[in-house]
C-alpha cells in the first residue's frame, strides 16, 4: 500500500560515511513508516465514515493492524524491487538493501510475510471480505504494476495514484459491505491529491530520479520543468471541485465544506506559484502544502462525522 512515494523535505545530497545502526532500525526503514502512517490515517477515516454510527473499536483496530501489515509488506517489496536504482540515487543509496545491511532474499521474505499476514488478518477478523480484497489489490497494484512502471513511462504517477487512493476504501469495506458513492468520493480526493503532491517530489529530485532511470515527468520533459508546473497546476485546480464531492455525496456536511474548500484554494495558490516560478523552494511549498491539505481534510471529515 502506498501513497506511493516518500515525503522528502531535503534536497538530494551525495552519500556520506555509513553509520552503524541497529538491524531492527533497518527492518523498520524497509516498512516506510511515514508513508504507512499517512495511509493508516485515511484507512481510519474510511472506517469512521463507513461505520455510519455503528462504530466498533475492535473493527478499527483490526483494520488498522491488517492494513498496516499490508502497507509494511508492500513497502519492503518495493525496496527489494528497486534496490538497483536505489543504489544509483543519492537520497536512497544508504537504504538497507543498496548499502548491503539487509540481504535481498531476506527483504523479499520479510515483505511477503508481512503482506500475507496483513491480508489474512483482515480476512479472518473482519465481518466483510471487501477489506482484505481491497488491501490485496492495493498492495499488488503498488508492487507489481506501479513500481516497475516507474522505469517505463511518465504515466506511472497516474497509475500509482490508484493504489495510493485505496486505503480509505479498505477502511470503508471494514465497516460495511457495500461501496457507495460516499466511499468513491474519498477515493477521488486521494487520487487527485497525489498528482500535484508527487509532481512536486519528482521535480525536487529530478536529477536523482534520472540517475536511477526513473521516467518521472520532470526527468523526461523540458529542462525548465514547464510541463511539470502545468500538470501540478492543472491537478491542483481539479482538486478544488473534487474536494466538494464528499459534501455532494452526503458524507461530509457544512462543517466539512466550509473548512475544506478554503484549504483546497490555499493549496491551489501554492501550485500557481510553482507553475510560475519552478524552483526547488516552490516545489517544496507544494509538497508541504499537500500534506497540510490532506491532514486537514481527513480531520474535517472525522470531526464532521462526529458532530453530525
Amino acid at each position: 500500500m502506498s501513497l506511493a512515494a516518500d515525503f522528502p523535505v531535503k534536497v538530494s545530497s551525495p552519500p556520506g560515511p555509513r553509520r552503524s545502526r541497529s538491524p531492527l532500525a533497518d527492518y523498520f526503514e524497509l516498512t516506510k513508516p511515514r508513508i504507512g502512517l499517512m495511509a493508516l490515517i485515511t484507512v481510519a477515516a474510511g472506517y469512521l465514515l463507513g461505520s455510519a454510527g455503528d462504530f466498533h473499536w475492535a473493527g478499527l483496530l483490526n483494520v488498522l493492524l491488517g492494513a498496516g501489515l499490508v502497507a509494511a509488506g508492500g513497502s519492503a517489496l518495493n525496496h527489494w524491487l528497486e534496490r538497483g536504482p536505489d543504489a544509483k540515487m543519492h537520497r536512497t543509496s544508504r537504504r538497507p538493501l543498496p548499502s548491503g545491511r539487509v540481504a535481498a532474499p531476506v527483504a523479499l521474505a520479510f515483505g511477503v510475510t508481512l503482506f500475507a499476514a496483513g491480508v489474512a488478518w483482515l480476512a479472518l477478523t473482519l465481518p466483510y471480505p471487501g477489506a482484505s480484497l481491497a488491501a490485496a489489490a492495493t498492495g499488488l497494484l503498488y508492487v507489481a504494476v506501479y513500481t516497475p512502471m516507474k522505469r517505463l513511462t511518465t504515466w506511472n504517477t497516474v497509475v500509482g495514484a490508484i493504489p495510493g487512493a485505496l486505503p480509505p476504501i479498505i477502511g470503508w469495506c471494514a465497516a460495511q459491505e457495500v461501496v457507495t458513492l460516499k466511499a468513491v468520493s474519498l477515493f477521488a480526493i486521494l487520487f487527485v491529491w497525489q498528482l500535484p503532491h508527487f509532481y512536486a517530489i519528482a521535480f525536487m529530485h529530478r536529477e536523482d530520479y534520472a540517475r536511477g532511470g526513473m521516467k518521472m515527468l520532470p526527468v523526461v520533459e523540458r529542462p525548465d520543468g514547464f510541463y511539470t508546473g502545468l500538470a501540478t497546476l492543472g491537478t491542483a485546480a481539479l482538486l478544488v471541485p473534487v474536494t466538494a464531492l464528499p459534501f455532494v455525496a452526503d458524507v461530509g456536511h457544512w462543517l466539512y465544506l466550509l473548512g475544506a474548500m478554503p484549504l483546497a484554494v490555499w493549496f491551489l495558490l501554492r501550485a500557481v506559484r510553482f507553475a510560475r516560478h519552478r524552483t526547488t523552494l516552490t516545489a517544496k511549498s507544494v509538497l508541504r502544502g499537500s500534506l497540510v491539505y490532506l491532514t486537514g481534510v481527513m480531520v474535517l471529515l472525522a470531526a464532521d462525522s462526529l458532530v453530525g
